[in-house]
């Protein structure tokens, strides 16, 4: 069905990625700048987040507030609450959201927009498209075991990623009639998924100047986690502490958690992808960019743009929907 201009109703779906979702961004900025204009969003956990915002009207100041992002930042967020069920509680991720939208329910977006989760206790794939907007936002991006679960209306809701993670069927059922998929984790296994947490530059070996300089980083975040659960009185704490003062030769519980959802995410995108095919899919190159690199925003953005960017201008502009 057309909009009322008589133009088709455009939908765009938005894939989890973590710190690769930042790539939305840029994505967004080139599919507004060849002119199309999206009716519909529907986000999967860092897509929610993103997706939200711009539904909102918002994604300018979301963009500048991710571009001043570093470690010691990604770490403030880091708001651990052992022993429950999962290492965060993600406070400070749904305040950032408020920020960034002055809405309270999802029905009040300029977008029409929906948020994609997961539920613990049937295995379903939740949409969500009413009701509070940090809600549900906050339970697509719960990674299991990183942070903790969202409940709602007698759901137990976690990352939409587990059953959805390019939300292409969403965004049909909310009646787009012509779909534009964001995959950010197609090149992220493939030989590239331990350690997640760790960068790998392509010039690593010739140049260790980088990778010297993203560990300092990357051992004060550790650091930062490691005094907030010494301040804690929290069971297990000391084998957590072992864990990711990476003292054992085992991978730490952080690398197990995403490698296994890193794994399990590609396989049910490459699945759902091919039963229910989007009219364009845009895959970024982001195997590089690792689940808590948000300190490379900027980076991350201009990939997302300048593919986005290049794939559209190679399709026929009679496929282009404007």
């Amino acid at each position: 069905m057309a909009s009322g201009d008589g133009r088709p109703r455009i939908g765009l779906a938005l894939g989890s990625g973590s710190a690769r979702g930042l790539a939305h961004v840029g994505v967004i900025r080139a599919i507004e700048d060849v002119g199309i204009k999206i009716d519909y969003i529907a986000g999967t956990s860092m897509g929610a987040l993103i997706g939200a915002v711009h539904a909102a009207g918002k994604l300018g100041e979301l963009e500048t507030t991710f571009l001043g992002f570093d470690w010691k930042k990604t770490a403030s967020f880091f708001d651990v609450v052992l022993p429950r069920s999962g290492l965060l509680d993600g406070a400070k991720v749904s305040a950032l959201v408020r920020s960034h939208i002055h809405a309270d329910d999802i029905e009040a977006l300029p977008i029409t927009f929906a948020a994609v989760a997961s539920d613990l206790t049937s295995g379903k794939e939740v949409v969500i498209r009413t009701g509070d907007i940090i809600e549900a936002v906050r339970a697509s991006i719960s990674v299991p075991g990183i942070f903790t679960p969202v409940r709602r209306n007698g759901q137990l809701l976690v990352d939409g990623g587990l059953t959805n993670p390019v939300p292409t069927s969403a965004v049909r059922v909310m009646g787009a009639d012509f779909i534009i998929a964001v995959d950010l984790n197609h090149q992220i296994v493939n030989g590239k998924n331990l350690k997640p947490l760790l960068p790998v530059a392509s010039n690593e070996e010739s140049d260790p100047g980088p990778r010297s300089a993203w560990m300092g980083r990357y051992t004060q975040t550790m650091q930062s986690l490691k005094q907030k659960l010494l301040a804690s009185d929290a069971p297990g704490r000391t084998q957590l502490l072992r864990w990711l003062a990476r003292e054992e030769p085992l991978p730490s519980i952080f690398e197990v958690l995403l490698a296994s959802i890193n794994i399990m995410e590609t396989s049910i995108t490459q699945t759902r992808l091919h039963i229910d095919q989007p009219d364009i899919i845009i895959q970024p190159p982001l195997g590089h960019i690792r689940f808590l690199e948000f300190g490379r925003a900027e980076e991350i953005i201009a990939i997302g743009y300048a593919h986005t960017q290049r794939q559209l201008a190679a399709l026929d502009p009679e496929v282009l929907p404007r």
